[in-house]
């Protein structure tokens, strides 16, 4: 299998002689909220480019994840509710909420191609030149060069807030920091946890003789406290497009840097009795499937992230291909290795990477889930309080809905046992999302907007940070620069009401009514059974 494509980082060459861009809106990042918030702007008649990192556009929504984590059908609006509308279109349904890559990859590329909006790839931001609290341009690792009226920072990262000299936050805050209740070092999580004793040491009973692979390292001895704030952030993975069709099928082929010392936690594991890594795998059509995290060892790769939202992109490269090594080899590994169960082995060996998708990158997903980066502090930070409707606020542009979740964030060992901590899974009904917290405070800069690296604390970014709400907030910034820009006057001095009109009027569902029925746990007994 060739998967000399699949990279997160291929430094550029410097060409010479710089493209200067020069657009009304410039927008960093062409994940699915960077897409809604240049078809807002351009239906508002303003000028937008997309500056896009990696070679593809669609983030994760056209990168596997197909199993949409929805939340409340009716908390979706705009063109939230309109790229879902495509999709059932593509499937000849009513309603089509689940779907393959290759689909969500369609409805985009036309998206694109309707609205005329340039997309420029493989754009490695490198510097940004700021005056009088204003971005004036953005200046790429090619030398390429962006200059505009308004930005925004569409990225999973931050990299553009980051670079603008806004301030931002990497990891968990603590309990105490906004007086919250799910934040912080959390154990004793319902869920993704250990059903069965398991040893840690590689020679089980004995300490001396170190812990396995996927256990973190250093804090045996460091464990912390509930609620306590730390630099750590949920576990990333890939979520992975799968196949049981025979003539679509591709057996799961030996990863580049394949070690099967990697899976021995999860050989003990099932070993013990308990055989759940491929639980959460969520039939698509045509046959395939989204294969997420389930239990407590998977293909959530747990403690190797917590470089990337500050790493260079060299780093993030390391990081990258060591999550395509950990998940494509744990299914390798299922499948194959002798120590593994005959029966998992034939069960997992009847699935297989669709041979229609991701044709270029070896038919692996090319985008690695950022479930977090570098979230932005505003003056006003989205928290459990808003979560939990025990805060609300007066300047609403959209709703999440779906459950406060955050994945493992590290596996430790507790009195000679594995334990996994961080996993947060919390039933919430549809609430509203601040503007404020979309915005940079004015005195940090006056033209930036940023949709996805939103100001939240950890554990609200944990319910804010699905595909659809992206969607939702990115037309929200892409209305807001078009006022900005019209008026000709800072992001922070948006007349609310005004922006409220135009998200009404494009069909954004803007506040949750009391007359709105739902049931979140329900909803999340969807997805985990019994809550």
């Amino acid at each position: 299998m060739d998967f000399s494509n699949l990279h997160y980082y291929v430094p550029v060459e410097k060409v010479g002689k710089p493209t200067i861009i020069e657009k009304n809106l410039i927008i960093y990042g062409g994940t699915p909220a960077g897409i809604t918030a240049a078809i807002q702007a351009t239906r508002m008649g303003i000028t937008v480019a997309i500056v896009e990192f990696s070679k593809n556009i669609g983030g994760m929504t056209a990168s596997g994840l197909g199993a949409t984590d929805l939340g409340a059908e009716d908390a979706v609006g705009g063109l939230s509710k309109e790229f879902y509308q495509e999709i059932a279109k593509y499937y000849r349904k009513e309603k089509q909420w689940k779907f393959e890559p290759q689909a969500a990859q369609y409805v985009f590329d036309k998206w694109i191609k309707d609205y005329d909006i340039p997309v420029y790839l493989n754009q490695h931001l490198e510097e940004v030149i700021k005056e009088n609290g204003e971005i004036i341009e953005i200046i790429m690792g090619n030398e390429n060069r962006y200059k505009g009226k308004v930005f925004m920072d569409c990225s999973y990262e931050g990299d553009l807030l980051a670079k603008s000299a806004v301030t931002f936050f990497v990891g968990r805050e603590s309990n105490a920091t906004y007086k919250e209740i799910y934040n912080g070092i959390q154990f004793g999580a319902p869920h993704h946890k250990f059903e069965k004793w398991i040893d840690p040491y590689v020679v089980e009973g004995d300490p001396k003789s170190g812990i396995l692979p996927g256990i973190t390292k250093d804090d045996s001895k460091q464990l912390g406290y509930q609620g306590q704030g730390d630099h750590r952030i949920q576990a990333y993975n890939f979520r992975i497009c799968l196949t049981k069709d025979k003539g679509n099928r591709i057996p799961f082929p030996m990863p580049p840097r394949y070690e099967a010392d990697r899976y021995q936690l999860l050989l003990r594991y099932i070993q013990a009795g308990v055989w759940d890594a491929m639980n959460l795998h969520t039939m698509l059509p045509n046959g395939k499937s989204d294969l997420n995290n389930y239990g407590a060892v998977s293909t959530d790769n747990l403690g190797m992230n917590y470089d990337w939202p500050e790493g260079s992109y060299q780093r993030r490269e390391e990081i990258f291909q060591d999550h395509l090594n950990y998940d494509l080899g744990m299914l390798y590994f299922l499948a194959n290795d002798l120590r593994v169960p005959v029966a998992i082995r034939e069960e997992v060996a009847t699935w297989g990477l669709p041979k229609d998708e991701f044709e270029k990158t070896g038919h692996w997903p090319h985008q690695l889930y950022i479930r977090e980066g570098r979230r932005m502090i505003s003056d006003y930070v989205m928290t459990d309080h808003n979560c939990l409707k025990q805060e609300f606020v007066d300047d609403p542009i959209g709703l999440a809905s779906f459950h406060m979740d955050s994945h493992n964030c590290r596996r430790v060992v507790i009195d000679g046992r594995c334990v996994n901590e961080g996993d947060v899974q919390v039933p919430i009904a549809p609430y509203e999302i601040s503007y404020r917290s979309i915005r940079p405070k004015s005195v940090e800069c006056t033209n930036l907007l940023v949709p996805v690296c939103l100001s939240s604390s950890h554990i609200a970014y944990g319910s804010i940070r699905m595909e659809p709400v992206f969607m939702i907030l990115g037309q929200t910034a892409g209305t807001a620069a078009a006022l900005a820009y019209k008026h000709k006057i800072a992001v922070q001095n948006v007349d609310y009401e005004e922006l409220k009109q135009e998200l009404l009027k494009a069909n954004q569902v803007v506040e949750w009514g009391d007359d709105r029925v739902d049931n979140p746990i329900k909803r999340m007994e969807e997805t985990f059974g019994r809550v």
